[in-house]
């Protein structure tokens, strides 16, 4: 298998038959690649993440779209009013005594992660903030362009090195690594979304593997060499088969590259509500490469409107009411520290969306108390760490963990009064449907998905970091509130007339906001369209990004 050099790589063409860019087969597997240009793009695409992104792919794309066939099935069932419990099937599983394997020493202390996106500035600053480790997405903060994505591989080549800088052009400061950095985990794309840039036989691969594949064939001598490992969150996962195809593909890439067993280590997010169900057998399936669990909170709130679709008893309130001490989200967490602990597993806290208000003195410290009283809650729940999006929030979130922790984890809290029950994780919080609720939805949902399609995944909008799982409850909710014909606190049903006026108003709103030229020319148009489409569908589109991704470069 041969390298894609920049100079021989060209823009794919338009049409539904494009040439690729490179189509190399010399002894194994065709791989084609449709990426446009990016410059040096030869250092991600490289003879030995090709070769093993083709493996993997010939040996677990079949089994992945048999996973994504039973989550439809599983959809189906819930649509026709079942309710998700936990299986018998695995109740020995539950029951049993084992651990997970010892987690490295780098992964030991993670009270404070952040998250962003994987762009040249936000590496650096994200790995020189004061917090222990960075994910760095390519997933729900990612818009995965082509350039994104294999951009985003060469800028953490170039970190893992530790030659990474970055010049601003607007203001010449030149961004560098401080000798202190925290430790790097790659969260890839969900199994669900696939790559269409790069075939294998024909066929599109998973994006799930591209990122991993790429990231860990280029990376892991490297990482080695400076004594830490290729570590990596997983989004998304539905089942506990889902995360047992995850440990078989750490199994493969580690024997085709010589690594240990276990050298791979794992941290999984529980964002979906069918997944809370297995958090046990989750953790059993990764026991040898896993390190965690995590409270992807936002991702879950969707879950919950998704799976639940079809059900006018489901109906949540606004977004801002539904907090993390509604019972069904206390549960969830106190259900998954139990299970961390009792495991020997870090039990990760959610993500706090804020963002610093510079030109607010008083609306900034009632926002940072927020922030400060969330990180308290999961300190004192038993949380070994939690997650920021903003340097700017470091501080405030490691401070009720200093507090609370007698060590660099609290793996010794075992929780054991938590009994959490199916009803106790089916209980639907109460609350009010308001019109600024509405047109909240409205208005953040049209301007990230915008956003997004001009390439940006993390987006500050009314100084909070929305990604693609708040922008998913924004839409999620507006669908479910429509097609049940919810009414709002003033007894007004919501019909799709009313969403119409709506729309058409926060648009005029948007425009006094970022201006005429942005609103009518480029990619506006096309968000405003896209996400009418998908509120008003009969049916529910699994993912925002899917459609979303048709019309992305």
């Amino acid at each position: 298998m041969m390298n894609v050099p920049a100079h021989e790589q060209r823009p794919a063409s338009s049409g539904p038959h494009p040439e690729p860019a490179y189509s190399r087969a010399p002894g194994g597997p065709r791989v084609e690649i449709f990426g446009p240009a990016v410059p040096r793009s030869a250092e991600a695409l490289t003879p030995l993440a090709l070769q093993l992104l083709a493996s993997l792919h010939r040996r677990f794309n079949a089994r992945r779209l048999e996973l994504l066939a039973a989550r439809a099935r599983r959809q189906e069932e819930l649509d026709g009013g079942e309710l998700p419990r936990f299986l018998e099937q695995t109740a020995e599983v539950r029951a049993g005594q084992w651990r997970i394997a010892p987690v490295p020493a780098d992964l030991a202390d993670r009270r404070v992660e952040i998250t962003g996106p994987v762009d040249r500035k936000m590496i650096i600053n994200a790995l020189n903030a004061p917090v222990q480790t960075f994910m760095a997405d390519f997933e729900d903060a990612c818009a995965p362009t082509w350039e994104n994505l294999v951009a985003g591989q060469v800028n953490l080549a170039d970190a893992v090195r530790r030659t990474i800088s970055y010049e601003d052009p607007a203001t010449s400061k030149v961004y560098r690594l401080a000798t202190r950095t925290a430790t790097l985990i790659v969260r890839p794309r969900g199994w669900h979304l696939p790559e269409k840039h790069v075939r294998v036989n024909g066929e599109a691969v998973s994006g799930a593997l591209f990122d991993f594949a790429l990231f860990l064939a280029n990376n892991h001598e490297a990482l080695a060499r400076r004594g830490t490992g290729p570590y990596f969150y997983l989004p998304k996962l539905e089942s506990h088969l889902e995360a047992r195809l995850w440990n078989d593909v750490f199994i493969a890439a580690q024997d085709a590259l010589g690594l240990p067993r276990g050298t791979i280590r794992a941290t999984v997010l529980i964002e979906t509500i069918l997944a809370a169900f297995e958090m046990d057998e989750i953790l059993y399936e990764l026991r040898e490469h896993c390190a965690g669990l995590n409270c992807g909170r936002w991702d879950y709130i969707f879950s919950f409107i998704k799976k639940f679709r079809r059900r006018r008893d489901f109906l949540l309130p606004d977004r801002a009411q539904v907090t993390m001490e509604r019972h069904f989200l206390k549960s969830y967490v106190d259900l998954l520290i139990r299970t961390c602990h009792r495991r020997g597993a870090h039990a990760m806290g959610g993500m706090a969306a804020q963002i610093p208000i510079r030109d607010d003195p008083a609306a900034n410290e009632a926002a940072m108390a927020r922030v400060r009283a969330d990180k308290l809650r999961e300190a004192r729940a038993g949380h070994d760490g939690t997650w920021i999006a903003h340097p700017g929030l470091a501080t405030i979130a490691r401070e009720p963990f200093d507090e609370v922790m007698r060590g660099p984890n609290q793996l010794e809290v075992l929780r054991t009064d938590v009994h959490v029950t199916p009803a106790d994780l089916l209980a639907v919080p109460d609350g009010q449907i308001t019109e600024a609720g509405l047109r909240g939805c409205i208005r953040v949902g049209v301007q990230y998905l915008e956003s997004w399609l001009r390439g940006q995944g993390c987006v500050p909008l009314y100084h909070l970091m929305e990604d693609a799982a708040t922008a998913e409850i924004c839409r999620a909710q507006l669908w479910q509130w429509l097609h049940h014909g919810a009414r709002t606190s003033d007894g007004a049903a919501i019909t799709v007339e009313r969403f119409d006026a709506l729309l058409s108003a926060e648009l005029d709103r948007i425009h006094d906001e970022v201006g005429a030229v942005r609103l009518t020319n480029g990619v506006f148009p096309s968000a405003a369209r896209l996400f009418e489409q998908m509120t008003k569908a009969e049916e529910f589109d699994e993912f925002l990004t899917l459609p979303a991704y048709e019309l992305l470069g």
